[in-house]
């Protein structure tokens, strides 16, 4: 018991705290960053890996000139060396030569489709049921999510028809894109988003958020979890780290909520109810609406259990056990399909946003959180891990079999002392902190009057004559008898 009492007040001591500022783009932009995003916003992020790309080409040309000047030395030194090396610069230009076809297919696939919309080969290819384009037999929720689209629309005439245009335009050349990486289909996604929101500015937000719905529930089965990226092997991966950090107790992470009380205990299940439909959405603002969701929930357990208002510092530890203890589905599939294809206003600003940042921190927690994380020795923390004991199993084998119901409750009792020896250092440091208060507030006081007194002081002149005695002007008084004593006679 003494050593679980010392573990709580360490980890009191030390808490989880994270600087709001790092939850901020690294670039300094003033938006919310993503760890998805080496801490850069989606803006930032984009801006960068464009840098990066142009770089990798600008290498890439340097490297081919590089070994074309190779191998015209080489071919001017030595004829004999000339099938050898034309061979191996043959092969590099015939590599060459089919990347750049193959892009430039791709480019003219994506020109071509938009070119076709208003002609009849599109109608044509639109009336096809059984091709696998993007017309195919959709789900009811698509049907359904269509006919809302539709009749969105309808109220901005034809505005709203060039919308629509425009979006059937993207579907069609998304089609065409499957092939390419999924990092390739998220950036023509963004810029798709990017586009319409510049044309519509102020009017933007409720659109935005239909043709996301709209474009999304569509490319739902494609873009999420794709096979060409190693999104499931990150999802095994987490479910099994978190299974594997059962034993986390709340205290360990110094999570400020009460679960015995019933009011708390139902916020934390809504809150893993939240997160854990998270993977039932099929649009990136669903989604989100989820974490943010849970996230209400957690800031109304703290507030119920600390009866003030909760803090950062506060939140994401408790988000944290609340991702141990729910272990969502799929979890980092969904974190990438949000980073992907979420509208990026949504995302790097808002409570949406920083909701969304601060669940990519308790993620990354997770998957780094070792023994110094939870204030335990390594020796404690592996034995653990490896499902040897845990904190719970140890409080339970310190009962025998046959203990009686009052020495389980003398443990509880127990533990409700350590909390409120917690409660009563808090009230102390709140009543240190009082006092200092009012001798800061006194010492004021003082110096104002001091003050006062300095720029008005006060003088007190003396009387003009001291006051004579009665008998100052017996001068024989020290000759007068003494005074008469009382006598008593007896009677």
């Amino acid at each position: 018991l003494a050593s679980r009492k010392k573990m709580s007040l360490k980890s009191e001591r030390r808490g989880i705290h994270v600087n709001q500022s790092e939850l901020l783009c690294k670039k300094g932009c003033g938006y919310y960053g993503n760890p998805a995003w080496q801490g850069f916003c989606s803006k930032c992020w984009r801006e960068e890996n464009h840098k990066a790309r142009q770089k990798q080409i600008q290498e890439d040309w340097e490297l081919a000139e590089r070994l074309q000047r190779e191998e015209e030395e080489a071919f001017a030194s030595s004829q004999s060396n000339q099938g050898a090396q034309s061979l191996t610069f043959s092969k590099f230009e015939e590599k060459k030569t089919n990347e750049k076809t193959r892009k430039v297919t791709t480019v003219k696939k994506f020109f071509s489709a938009s070119s076709r919309a208003g002609s009849k080969k599109a109608e044509i290819h639109e009336a096809k049921a059984p091709s696998p384009s993007i017309n195919r037999q959709t789900s009811i929720e698509t049907d359904r999510v269509s006919k809302e689209f539709i009749e969105f629309l309808k109220t901005f005439h034809k505005t709203g028809q060039e919308i629509y245009k425009q979006t059937k335009l993207f579907l069609e050349a998304m089609h065409y894109k499957r092939e390419l990486s999924i990092e390739e289909q998220s950036e023509c996604t963004q810029d798709f988003y990017q586009n319409v929101a510049e044309r519509m500015q102020a009017r933007g937000k409720k659109i935005m958020d239909q043709i996301e719905k709209y474009i999304m529930t569509r490319l739902y089965k494609y873009v999420f979890c794709p096979e060409t990226t190693d999104d499931e092997k990150k999802d095994l991966a987490i479910q099994k780290r978190i299974r594997a950090l059962y034993w986390v107790t709340p205290q360990m992470l110094c999570v400020p909520v009460n679960e015995e009380i019933p009011e708390v205990s139902d916020m934390v299940v809504k809150a893993i109810t939240d997160i854990i439909e998270m993977d039932s959405k099929r649009v990136p603002r669903d989604k989100s609406a989820c974490i943010t969701k849970c996230s209400k929930h957690i800031f109304n357990a703290i507030k119920i259990t600390k009866n003030e208002p909760a803090s950062a510092d506060d939140f994401l530890p408790t988000l944290i056990y609340i991702v141990l203890k729910g272990n969502p589905p799929r979890l980092q599939s969904n974190i990438q399909y949000i980073t992907r294809f979420c509208n990026p206003s949504r995302l790097m600003t808002g409570e949406d946003g920083y909701y969304f940042t601060n669940l990519c921190c308790a993620v990354a927690f997770i998957e780094k959180l070792d023994a110094q994380s939870l204030n335990l020795s390594q020796e404690d923390f592996d034995r653990y891990m490896s499902g040897q004991t845990s904190p719970r199993k140890q409080e339970s084998e310190s009962w025998s079999p046959d203990a009686c119901l009052g020495v389980k409750q003398m443990y509880k009792n127990l533990d409700l002392l350590s909390q409120l020896n917690e409660r009563q250092e808090r009230i102390m440091n709140e009543a240190k902190k009082l006092e200092q208060d009012l001798i800061d507030w006194t010492d004021g006081i003082a110096k104002e009057v001091q003050d006062i007194v300095e720029k008005y002081p006060l003088e007190i002149k003396p009387p003009n004559q001291p006051l004579a005695a009665i008998d100052s002007e017996n001068v024989e008084n020290d000759k007068l008898p003494p005074p008469l004593q009382p006598q008593v006679y007896a009677g």
